[in-house]
């Protein structure tokens, strides 16, 4: 069963014969692809794969609007919302959704939410615990055809070592923290911890909330033995993508914080879903 039951209609406040603009017919003939609420901050607990986690999600809760109708009703986005149990999954952000739309009598529409998200890391030495946040975003959303999509996206910091800087140096090689960031269309659900994993598997190395010396010396040498351009990044994880049954179109960014340079470098790659 679903995280989310199909909502209750919310009992409108008595208007007391109060005119509702809002309600009139719009004569321009300009349909709107998006209305709604932005900029929401809510708490929510998320449930997955590897339990419940309480985090300050912001939103963003939006609607298409028809050329004949003049607004939508803002007050209603927040009452789905207020509405909604304690838990939210995949499968309940889906719910929540279609709650939405069939609360703002509505066809199309959209939920976006990002969130800190922490994952607790295992040192790969000394074994110590930590915990490691990363950005995560949700987006579900129902296009004009009816059909439901979701979206994830995760950032995630990783480690990326030269390989030119390693092959040209008689010691050393200048290395620096890098950000992945993946944006996946689900074909079915998808642990957070998954898709950060699969960008952590390959860059030079993962880093961690907490390590000891012979942590600090495993990792070191883990970057020097797997060095990578900002180019390789992106390539290995799109490749590792697209071996992914659960993942259709996607989208891969890398950013590497130069430690030599006062700028980044940068490289992404966008992939359509594969036919079936």
């Amino acid at each position: 069963m679903s995280a989310y039951a199909i909502l209750p209609p919310i009992p409108d406040t008595p208007t007391a014969g109060l005119p509702d603009i809002q309600a009139r017919p719009d004569v321009r003939g300009v349909a709107l692809d998006a209305v709604g609420v932005k900029g929401l901050r809510h708490p929510l607990t998320l449930h997955g794969d590897h339990g419940q986690q309480p985090v300050v999600a912001t939103l963003a809760m939006t609607v298409g609007l028809p050329a004949a109708s003049k607004g939508t009703h803002m007050s209603r986005f927040i009452e789905v919302l207020e509405a909604r149990p304690a838990i939210v999954g995949q499968a309940g952000m889906r719910t929540l959704v279609y709650a939405m739309l069939a609360r703002l009598d509505a066809s199309s529409g959209c939920i976006e939410m990002s969130f800190p998200y922490f994952v607790r890391k295992t040192a790969p030495v000394s074994g110590t615990s930590s915990l490691l946040d990363y950005d995560i975003a949700w987006r579900g959303e129902v296009d004009a055809d009816g059909i439901y999509r979701f979206r994830m996206r995760v950032t995630v910091p990783v480690t990326s070592l030269c390989p030119c800087s390693k092959e040209i140096s008689a010691y050393g090689a200048h290395n620096q923290r890098s950000l992945i960031t993946i944006e996946a269309e689900l074909r079915e659900a998808m642990a957070i911890e998954d898709l950060i994993a699969l960008a952590e598997r390959n860059a030079s190395c993962e880093v961690y909330g907490l390590l000891k010396r012979p942590d600090e010396k495993y990792v070191t040498e883990r970057a020097y033995d797997n060095p990578k351009f900002v180019e390789d990044l992106v390539r290995d994880v799109a490749l590792a993508l697209q071996r992914e049954p659960r993942v259709g179109a996607y989208r891969v960014e890398a950013e590497n914080f130069e430690s030599i340079h006062n700028h980044s470098a940068y490289a992404r790659i966008a992939r359509p879903a594969a036919a079936a």
